[in-house]
């Protein structure tokens, strides 16, 4: 399965506490911070809810 890389560009102070809880389950910590994951439908689903704060790049 592909895979994708998803960078943190945007600090999480003041995000609603939802969005921070994706950061979290997404397992991003801190900004440049960056992570590959599967491309499934629950990630991708996970990177639209805080898709101003990420970036995502193919791996």
């Amino acid at each position: 399965m592909a895979q994708i890389k998803i960078k943190q560009i945007k600090s999480r102070i003041g995000a609603p506490a939802v969005q921070k809880r994706t950061l979290d389950a997404l397992g991003l910590k801190k900004m440049n911070h960056v992570v590959v994951k599967e491309d499934t439908p629950s990630v991708m689903g996970m990177v639209n809810r805080v898709r101003h704060l990420v970036e995502v790049t193919n791996a």
